[in-house]
């Protein structure tokens, strides 16, 4: 049977928001995000890192940056015997300077590609899924695929909810990512 999953957001969700990391002494995980983790790991739900990486695409940041936070992200979770189930990132925009990375993909947030992926590879329930985030893309990324959205107020998450897109609403805004994983382990199970 598949498994829910949480789908997180990179910067400023899991990760502080400083910018574009294009080094790896800049990645600051926020004090709670190992154990967040590890919370829904152990509630059943696979987490998966859902994250828009257009530093790429400008030529800000080279793509294997995006692969070492990625990588330096799972030796601290490996360290308490945890893990990320799933990494995708878009470095794509229409208008790109690199070349590259020009092009109308399916995968840029809020569009669905890189849940689709993941769902596809992983076997994810994407009907019992959370999506959670600092932005209102992330919101429109869990309408877009019927999971249910949460807004954090980290990173953009408080800016954001100052001026919301006309009719748009998360399930729950919480202050950051414990916060969330307390409320989506608090849901009542939804069946598929």
């Amino acid at each position: 049977m598949s498994r829910p999953a949480v789908f997180l957001d990179r910067d400023g969700t899991l990760i502080e928001d400083v910018g574009y990391v294009d080094r790896l002494d800049r990645l600051q995980l926020y004090p709670w995000s190992l154990e967040s983790v590890r919370l829904l790991r152990r509630s059943g739900y696979a987490v998966v890192v859902v994250t828009n990486q257009a530093g790429v695409g400008r030529g800000f940041v080279r793509e294997q940056m995006v692969t070492d936070v990625f990588e330096m992200i799972q030796r601290r979770l490996a360290a308490i015997d945890e893990r990320l189930d799933g990494h995708y990132y878009c470095p794509h925009l229409i208008d790109a300077p690199v070349e590259a990375y020009r092009c109308q993909c399916s995968c840029h947030k809020p569009l669905p590609g890189m849940i689709e992926q993941a769902v596809a590879e992983l076997d994810l329930d994407v009907s019992r899924s959370y999506v959670v985030g600092d932005r209102w893309t992330d919101i429109q990324l869990a309408r877009s695929v019927g999971a249910k959205a949460v807004l954090v107020k980290t990173g953009y998450g408080v800016t954001q909810l100052a001026d919301p897109p006309p009719g748009e609403t998360a399930d729950a805004v919480l202050e950051n990512l414990i916060e969330a994983v307390g409320w989506v382990i608090s849901q009542p199970v939804r069946s598929s």
